[in-house]
């Protein structure tokens, strides 16, 4: 199962505070717009994502059709394959992508622990 690029999407309380933060970490800005309080940062393939009042808690975020540097991958498992394998191996859909679509579409699940996983495909 193949499930495109892979970060961590965290919930921050201060935008400005946290970006000090990771850039001191080797992270470089790479996409977002802080005036609207989310920013993209990378240190080589590693990518976080910041959100400052978005959602409550850290979210675990695959991207189905990207690599690292979020250009389409020639080949990939689309969103709604990895939803359907995933429902058929018995795993419960939090959201579900629309199976009458094609294109950009996501779902949530969440592990055993409840920590939030996003399947986000852009393309």
């Amino acid at each position: 199962m193949q499930l495109g690029n892979f970060s961590v999407s965290l919930a921050v309380k201060d935008i400005e505070a946290s970006k000090l933060f990771y850039q001191k970490l080797g992270f470089k800005e790479f996409a977002g717009d802080q005036a609207q309080k989310w920013l993209i940062m990378k240190n080589g393939d590693r990518v976080i994502g910041l959100f400052q009042g978005m959602f409550d808690k850290n979210i675990l975020t695959f991207n189905p059709g990207w690599n690292s540097d979020a250009q389409k991958l020639d080949e990939f498992t689309d969103v709604r394959e990895l939803q359907r394998q995933l429902k058929a191996s018995g795993i419960t859909m939090i959201t579900e992508a629309d199976e009458g679509t094609t294109g950009p579409a996501s779902f949530v699940i969440a592990d055993p622990d409840g920590n939030t996983i996003l399947v986000d495909q852009h393309v």
